[in-house]
């Protein structure tokens, strides 16, 4: 587990309902339990940093009101950076010393709560005199969580780590001792669905950067329609994406390049998508981060074949809705990462079970080599190895254009560098969620456009979270 993915738990855990000072309660006792199990009558030193890693020692070493215990600051009490720390570092009983007074002697075990997941680069100040002191210390080392300076230049190498939930990206025998996986009651739904902690997988642009570096899109749709395409374009723009072209028969170019002076229009020759295009757009997609064919397409032959010819030689990152999942029909193998966005007649003409449950999903998933969202009031989206459900959303999304502004989101998303299965799981969580938003004003005449007009609400109020 990443430090990105323990954030996201925690996230997730406090929107299901268990907060942060629950987990670091839990934490504190599920580490006083295994130091005094394996070390009854030792004399403990807790060295603790300002972050929540020195919350949970702080929380452990209040429970040890019968032990010989000793706790160690990096820094003043006012340095503690959170309010649950704060409040476990009040209920201590023990001696509080501060590093300058930092002392091994007497000391059987020291536990490290200094440094938690995600530091980098090289450790500074005391936190790397501490790193080195410790190299010094005979006795047995403990670290919480993970051995401080973990990834960085120079790191504790300890006799045992309590981690918490999960191991930790990196973590072996050899940096981190005996690895005690401990439990602190994170909730299933944290980890099994999509939650506002996923937020943080959001692809923020750098200050620097310049248009074209934020998601390009190739949108192949239209022709017979002309609304699918345009929400599909607007869509991806609104979750961020800067340039979205899209390619369309010449009969509606100019019905879809209405919604918005922002489109880039590729005007098709004919009423609908042929293999006469085919060589086109496939020189064409070269160019683009991703592609999104399917919306509005229609289901003649020809274009069904022009589908299939062309996604079997895209070679940039897919994303099949709509017309374009019927073209391709049982059988099909992904030769590039691809979401594919079926909803239930959709998912059984792909060779999906009718069942529609967590393992079907996986199961089309793994023999299509891609990613399936499967629409529904419970959004199932799967690789094959990994499955997720995504509750976001209301009753009111059953209106045409709502599966073209979730296709157009994830394709936004996978045009801005995230994975297909990540930007699968975001996307649907935030197209759930702007439709919540949009039915809190619009309530049953909640039309598709109105979800598009809230995603960068979601995306607003989501990273501020």
């Amino acid at each position: 587990m990443s430090p990105k993915e323990s954030r996201i738990i925690d996230i997730n855990s406090e929107a299901a309902g268990v907060d942060t000072m629950t987990l670091m309660g839990n934490a504190g006792s599920k580490l006083a339990e295994v130091l005094m199990g394996r070390f009854p009558g030792k004399r403990f030193l807790f060295v603790c940093g300002a972050g929540n890693n020195g919350g949970d020692g702080f929380a452990a070493a209040s429970l040890m009101t019968g032990e010989d215990v000793t706790v160690c600051t990096m820094g003043p009490a006012s340095s503690i950076r959170s309010d649950e720390s704060a409040y476990y570092f009040s209920k201590l009983v023990c001696p509080v010393i501060g590093f300058d007074a930092l002392s091994f002697e007497g000391c059987d075990v020291l536990v490290d709560c200094v440094l938690g997941t995600g530091a980098s680069g090289n450790v500074r100040g005391p936190y790397a005199d501490f790193i080195v002191l410790a190299h010094s210390f005979d006795g047995t080392i403990v670290s919480v969580d993970v051995p401080s300076g973990l990834g960085c230049c120079d790191s504790i190498i300890p006799d045992i780590t309590v981690t918490f939930h999960d191991i930790k990206t990196g973590m072996t025998p050899e940096n981190s001792g005996e690895i005690i996986v401990a439990d602190i009651g994170i909730p299933p739904v944290a980890v099994n669905n999509v939650g506002p902690g996923d937020m943080l997988r959001y692809p923020i642009p750098a200050p620097d950067s310049h248009k074209g570096l934020n998601g390009r899109i190739l949108l192949i749709g239209g022709g017979p329609y002309c609304g699918a395409p345009a929400m599909a374009g607007l869509a991806s723009l609104r979750v961020g994406a800067d340039i979205v072209k899209i390619a369309v028969p010449e009969n509606a170019a100019g019905t879809v390049s209405s919604f918005s002076p922002v489109f880039m229009i590729d005007q098709l020759s004919g009423k609908y998508l042929t293999c006469d295009h085919t060589s086109h757009l496939l020189s064409a997609s070269k160019n683009y981060d991703a592609v999104l064919i399917g919306p509005g397409l229609g289901s003649c032959e020809e274009t069904m074949e022009a589908v299939r010819s062309f996604v079997s030689g895209c070679p940039v990152p897919l994303i099949i809705d709509a017309d374009a999942i019927g073209a391709v029909g049982p059988g099909y193998v992904a030769k590039v990462p691809t979401v594919i966005t079926p909803h239930k007649k959709e998912f059984i003409r792909l060779g999906g079970a009718g069942t529609f449950e967590d393992r079907d999903v996986s199961a089309l998933a793994s023999s299509t080599g891609s990613v399936i969202v499967l629409k529904g009031r419970t959004d199932i989206i799967s690789d094959g190895e990994r499955t997720k459900n995504n509750t976001t959303g209301t009753a009111a999304m059953t209106g045409a254009g709502t599966g073209d502004v979730l296709a157009g989101i994830i394709a936004g998303l996978v045009s801005k560098g995230m994975t297909s299965f990540d930007a699968a799981c975001l996307g649907a969580y935030i197209c759930g969620k702007a439709g919540e938003y949009g039915f809190s004003e619009k309530s049953y005449g909640l039309i598709a456009t109105d979800i598009i007009d809230f995603i960068p609400t979601v995306i607003k109020n989501g990273l501020k979270g």
